[in-house]
């Protein structure tokens, strides 16, 4: 299993592959949603994703202050390899990403209702800002590192 860490430009197409297929699979299929998850701001983030044999096995994205939320935000969490402690391990890397590459002091995230209690276990915080996103319930997070 290999950790990946990359600015947008620095991905390879086999990697971006890889990373829209993962994302397609379980935003759009899985959770029965058509969105438009190509949204324009992947090209300043830092992508974050464990992999193995070219399959991603968990990946989310880091995104400046301002860009997503006012606070530096982690999003497009998924974990394909569910039940293997990978969710985990991906959020707290991207949290040293969040605080090395972004001096974020504190992190949002737009978390769906059903990941609440996994971000919940990660440290992170829920406001009372709830709302609908693409016909599915959120709830706005933070955690400060």
């Amino acid at each position: 299993m290999k950790l990946t860490i990359k600015k947008f430009d620095e991905l390879t197409i086999y990697e971006l592959y890889s990373i829209m297929q993962a994302r397609i699979e379980i935003f759009t299929v899985e959770q029965n949603c058509a969105y438009q998850d190509l949204d324009g701001k992947d090209f300043d983030c830092h992508h974050i994703f464990f992999s193995e044999n070219g399959k991603i096995l968990a990946y989310c994205r880091v995104a400046p202050k301002g860009l997503i939320y006012e606070n530096v935000t982690i999003g497009r969490v998924i974990t394909v390899a569910r039940g293997t402690g990978l969710g985990k391990k991906l959020m707290l890397e991207a949290l040293e990403v969040a605080r090395e590459k972004y001096s974020a002091d504190t992190v949002s995230i737009g978390a769906q209702i059903q990941a609440q209690g996994f971000y919940e276990k990660c440290g992170f915080t829920a406001t009372d800002k709830k709302y609908i996103e693409d016909g599915i319930p959120h709830v706005m997070m933070y955690k400060n590192i």
